[in-house]
């Protein structure tokens, strides 16, 4: 980026702040590379807009980030809105946020069309017997990843630990879990300040951000904005479930979907990760629209994708509307299911950002707040590490048991159900993983090779 458009007048409206057609195609750019999940993508938005092209300072951005965690929904893509809003006003931010999914959405349209079609052949199974396994690998580096630096402390580890507890053995619900969160990090922050605070960054010779830490960029809140952008966002949201509903019926595959995955956006914090966990469960066992293995493969599927990892849910409705179609063609239905569950996935992510975003501005020197929300990106650490427990116990176990006594609810593998294959993959994956520090895609690749090979000569049953 050359310094003419660095050098841009920082007091200058967000919209004047960046010409629209630069961030654009710096926008394209980076939705072609945010493969690996939100640790990734986050990086890759960090690495390409705060240390490159030195738009955005770099408090400003954990702020964003901060907020965004707070969210429900997919919080790589909502700061990807955040930080479009900031550099170009609305439309910036609904550029940022559709460029973030589209590419996504194309290629993982192409790749649930080829697994409804071809999934149960041999050769796909073989394939999948490969990269399901390697897929836990990658959940637990998340973990690490984002623990590493959330966890900065005791305190932090004991939010994390406990959120993870709460979830594994009581299935207390995500909201209660975030919100518990919150209320430790805001009420603790009276008595220990420091366990929060953020440690001041390194000076560099880099040019200054075109918007620094105390600039004010953006629109100001009021009650009017406000009103225009809920009502404008929930009409957007609720218009196309309502068509479906009107014209296929409430017990349609379509509008089940519409109806749960609106429910679920709002609903669901933590990331994608966080989320998986409850769309595996009610996709599974009460809509029955996949089996537990496919959850799985879905999720390798949006692995290999650019884009959120909650397009794996465009994965969950193509299937369900593919196999439940009712009068339309399967094509068609699995088409439409995918585009509709994707719209109300992502229309909510615009509405609280928008929503959201002025107000969050003026919070940015707010200790309390600031806490809170560091305690909160600790209980995400949290509740990704049960997403990993619950893969483990798909993934490498063919049968598990559930075993309740009074209000624990602990869900046990049956170790003489193990998958030899599995575990042999699995632990490929996490030597590729973090001993070699391959990317998703290559880990991927090579587990994906090696898993058909097992799978041809061991067989399924292995």
């Amino acid at each position: 980026m050359t310094r003419s458009v660095e050098s841009i007048d920082s007091t200058l409206p967000a919209s004047d702040v960046v010409p629209l057609r630069v961030a654009v195609r710096a926008w394209f750019s980076i939705s072609l590379r945010t493969f690996g999940g939100p640790a990734g993508q986050i990086a890759v938005m960090h690495r390409d807009l705060v240390d490159e092209r030195r738009w955005i300072g770099e408090q400003r951005f954990l702020h964003a980030l901060s907020y965004c965690t707070l969210l429900p929904g997919p919080e790589a893509q909502q700061l990807a809105i955040y930080l479009g809003w900031l550099l170009n006003g609305t439309i910036g931010g609904l550029i940022a946020g559709i460029l973030f999914v589209l590419p996504g959405y194309i290629a993982l349209m192409g790749l649930s069309a080829i697994y409804a079609q071809w999934g149960d052949t041999t050769a796909i199974a073989a394939v999948f017997a490969g990269i399901g396994p390697a897929v836990l690998a990658i959940v637990v580096q998340a973990v690490f990843r984002v623990g590493k630096r959330a966890l900065k402390n005791g305190v932090l580890l004991a939010i994390s630990i406990g959120a993870l507890m709460a979830l594994a053995l009581f299935r207390v619900p995500f909201p209660v879990v975030i919100v518990v969160a919150a209320l430790i990090g805001f009420v603790s922050n009276r008595f220990r300040p420091d366990l929060y605070a953020v440690k001041a960054t390194a000076a560099t010779d880099a040019p200054p951000p075109l918007i620094d830490d105390d600039a004010l960029h953006g629109e100001r809140p009021s009650l009017a904005r406000a009103v225009k952008v809920t009502v404008v966002g929930l009409v957007l949201l609720g218009v196309p479930t309502l068509i479906v509903a009107i014209v296929f019926g409430r017990h349609h595959v379509l509008t089940q979907q519409g109806l749960f995955f609106t429910g679920t956006a709002f609903v669901t914090f933590g990331g994608a990760y966080a989320v998986l966990a409850f769309v595996a469960q009610r996709a599974v066992e009460v809509y029955q629209w996949l089996l537990p293995g496919e959850m799985i493969h879905g999720l390798a599927l949006a692995e290999t994708t650019p884009g959120p990892l909650i397009m794996v849910v465009q994965f969950v409705a193509f299937l369900g509307a593919f196999r439940n179609p009712g009068t339309l063609n399967p094509w068609v239905a699995g088409i439409t299911g995918a585009t509709l569950v994707v719209w109300v996935t992502f229309v909510p992510c615009f509405l609280l950002v928008f929503l959201g975003a002025p107000h969050v501005e003026g919070l940015r020197n707010n200790r309390q707040i600031s806490a809170a929300l560091t305690a909160i990106t600790a209980a995400v650490v949290g509740v990704i590490a049960n997403l990993s427990l619950y893969f483990a116990m798909h993934t490498l176990f063919s049968e598990t048991k559930d075993l309740r006594s009074g209000p624990l609810r602990v869900e046990f593998p049956v170790w003489s159900s193990i998958k030899v294959q599995a575990v042999i993959i699995c632990a490929l994956a996490f030597y590729l993983t973090f001993r070699r520090k391959l990317s998703v895609l290559w880990v991927l690749a090579i587990c994906g090779v090696c898993g058909a090979a097992l799978y041809l000569v061991m067989g399924s049953s292995a």
